[in-house]
């Protein structure tokens, strides 16, 4: 039996794949290559698993927001689990295009939902976001804290697919588990977050931006930990005992943040950057953009007893891996 992943072309899929095709796994990657960011950049990842594990991973070209063509691609496949990573990311393009949101995060959720049922997955494993708490008062964030006032409309379409999930988890008995994630970076990453936005600007000497006059903090997540963590929660399901789950579910439904030991200084990230490129950065101060939040930082009480996740690279370490990945790919000197 093989593993669906979702968004195998995609940053957090790409490693998510590469790691489970590694550990012996067949996997079964969907991805619409759509062009929000560099297409080359999702196409590279797809060659990178190709060429490394060959027969073992099968790549489809599909969007999972159209039901009719997923299930005609996937017909005839056998997959008894799913980890689904594939969305419309972000949170500022999501007030200029709202409806690719909708689309991606909504209704395409739903067809991975109806996809579960449907061939019985043994586990749904699927990407919720820190986006969903909005502007907590309190930090870090609990998976029990109140997450009804989105501060984007992202941030709503992942909190939907929470509420989609359980209602399905309660009236099928699927299992399933949502990982919040909080500011994944690594190599391999996606351009439009600030890891690359930051390094790119410092090595060329462009200015670079700092919403909220600079004053941001971020838990940054190395990618390695955050994949460590998909693969924990996919092989321990919740069980159908009728107690409560993390989140708040007596249904086979659980709901985990995953994230770093605590909040960075969005500056302090910004000197780490210039100590490892070498060059001082141009920073221009701006105000807060719409649908952004000041903080974000995870509470991981659950994940640990749950799931013995641990997080095991900083951004000491993590920061001049980036970067160093970030010249090859470029191939800077």
């Amino acid at each position: 039996m093989a593993i669906l992943v979702t968004g195998a072309a995609g940053f957090i899929g790409f490693h998510t794949a590469d790691a489970l095709l590694a550990r012996g796994e067949e996997v079964i990657g969907i991805d619409n290559l759509n062009p929000y960011y560099d297409v080359r950049l999702k196409q590279a990842r797809i060659e990178t698993l190709t060429a490394s594990h060959r027969d073992a991973f099968q790549f489809r070209r599909l969007d999972f927001s159209n039901a009719g063509a997923l299930s005609r691609t996937l017909c005839g496949t056998n997959i008894d689990r799913i980890v689904h990573l594939g969305a419309q990311a972000g949170v500022r393009y999501s007030i200029k295009n709202p409806s690719a949101y909708v689309r991606a995060n909504v209704v395409g959720h739903i067809n991975i939902l109806e996809l579960a049922r449907a061939r019985e997955v043994r586990h749904l494993v699927y990407a919720s976001s820190s986006s969903v708490y909005g502007a907590t008062e309190t930090t870090p964030s609990r998976v029990d804290d109140r997450t009804d006032r989105p501060k984007s409309l992202y941030a709503a379409t992942k909190r939907a697919d929470e509420l989609m999930s359980e209602s399905y988890a309660s009236l099928f008995r699927i299992p399933m588990t949502g990982l919040r994630f909080f500011t994944v970076y690594g190599p391999w990453g996606r351009p439009d977050m600030a890891m690359w936005l930051f390094t790119d600007a410092i090595m060329r000497g462009r200015p670079m931006q700092l919403f909220n006059a600079g004053a941001m903090r971020r838990d940054f997540t190395y990618v390695d930990d955050i994949v460590r963590g998909v693969l924990t929660s996919l092989d321990h399901p919740p069980a159908d005992n009728g107690r409560e789950k993390s989140g708040g579910s007596n249904s086979p439904h659980a709901i985990y943040n995953l994230g770093n030991y605590g909040s960075e200084n969005l500056l302090d990230v910004v000197h780490l950057i210039e100590k490892t490129v070498g060059r001082e950065a141009k920073i221009s101060l701006r105000p807060m953009q719409p649908g952004d939040v000041p903080e974000t930082c995870a509470d991981l009480t659950a994940s640990r007893r749950d799931l013995g996740f641990e997080p095991r690279i900083g951004i000491a370490e993590g920061v001049p891996r980036f970067v160093d990945w970030f010249k090859t790919y470029h191939h800077v000197a």
